[in-house]
């Protein structure tokens, strides 16, 4: 799945780096960490190497 905005990308970058063991899982705030925790690292993947070009810093939740 892509990202929708920058934000989630970088999220999801964060969370492959710890996934990968390049990054301590401590260092994760967030959304990042909620990633780390529920994505695999195929999804993980997908999310960070989504085009930034044209996304939004970020997205609005809708409720």
């Amino acid at each position: 799945m892509p990202a929708k905005s920058q934000a989630q990308q970088k999220a999801a970058g964060a969370a492959l780096a710890v996934k990968r063991g390049d990054m301590p899982k401590s260092k994760l705030r967030g959304a990042s960490k909620d990633m780390a925790e529920s994505m695999s690292e195929k999804e993980l993947d997908e999310m960070a190497s989504t085009k930034r070009k044209g996304k939004p810093e970020h997205v609005s939740k809708k409720h």
